[in-house]
């Protein structure tokens, strides 16, 4: 099982320099996958978590591939119904052959009811419109052969979502979800692969509480909690180290001290 890291793109502390740092440390420390989150228009709804500046995920991605060997480099998640479907074809397409097949693209409907506003998208419909959309973008794919297919890990937990992981995607990509609530989901339903992302923070003593999220806790819980989604059958899971604070921007020292101790015992006890 491949370990990712959500990389924050936003917020006061980020600038060219820092996410070029962010990309050598999580490549350095042997972690398979950095991704980078979207949105286009900073409303106040998305300003209050993700706030100014922040680095739309094709340009920073494109970036980020001069500056990275080997590392998989993904989006968690691209809001389909932002941008033309033939667009997201054409972006995606052309970053995964220049990085040279590092791409995944992680999809998702979007919740910023006012960015939504702002881009003139009805929010009422944006289900409908992603899987218009990612009907295009994989006809686009398979008709123009200098558009390669690009591996597609599909968000959200809802029914429709889980429909529309079994139509389009290569896997489920749940965001934050408890281990409870992905191994029901699992055992209800036949998908075609399983990539979480995981809110990760370590601490210092156990955390002794029923509703713990899984990835944050102890490192002993964390790990145990990455050797319970191996057995689910994860094949890539994601750490998001970001909480919610955009001044958690301005301290990566943290996450980094964090990532580096479960990137060493992943490796020993694998």
């Amino acid at each position: 099982m491949h370990l990712g890291v959500n990389v924050p793109n936003f917020g006061p502390g980020t600038d060219p320099g820092l996410l070029r740092d962010w990309a050598r440390v999580v490549e350095g420390l042997g972690y398979d996958l950095l991704m980078l989150s979207d949105h286009v228009a900073i409303t106040p709804d998305v300003a209050v978590r993700y706030p100014e500046p922040f680095y739309e995920p094709f340009t920073a991605l494109s970036w980020l591939a001069g500056v990275t060997g080997t590392i998989r480099l993904g989006t968690t998640v691209l809001i389909v119904p932002y941008r033309h479907p033939l667009l997201i074809a054409r972006m995606a397409g052309n970053l995964q052959r220049l990085s040279g097949g590092r791409l995944v693209l992680g999809v998702g409907v979007g919740w910023a009811r006012q960015e939504f506003d702002a881009l003139g998208v009805p929010y009422a419909r944006r289900g409908r419109i992603t899987d218009e959309h990612l009907t295009a973008v994989q006809d686009a794919w398979s008709e123009e052969t200098g558009l390669p297919h690009v591996p597609l890990w599909v968000g959200g937990h809802s029914p429709a979502a889980l429909r529309r992981v079994v139509r389009f995607g290569d896997a489920w990509h749940p965001l934050r979800l408890s281990l409870e609530q992905m191994r029901g989901i699992l055992a209800e339903h036949e998908l075609p692969g399983f990539a979480p992302r995981l809110a990760f923070r370590l601490t210092d003593a156990p955390v002794d509480d029923p509703e713990r999220p899984a990835g944050v806790g102890s490192l002993d819980q964390v790990l145990a909690d990455l050797h319970r989604l191996r057995e689910l059958g994860a094949a890539t899971v994601v750490l998001d180290p970001y909480h919610g604070d955009p001044d958690e921007t301005l301290r990566p020292e943290r996450p980094w001290r964090d990532l580096a101790e479960v990137a060493a015992h992943w490796k020993a006890a694998s």
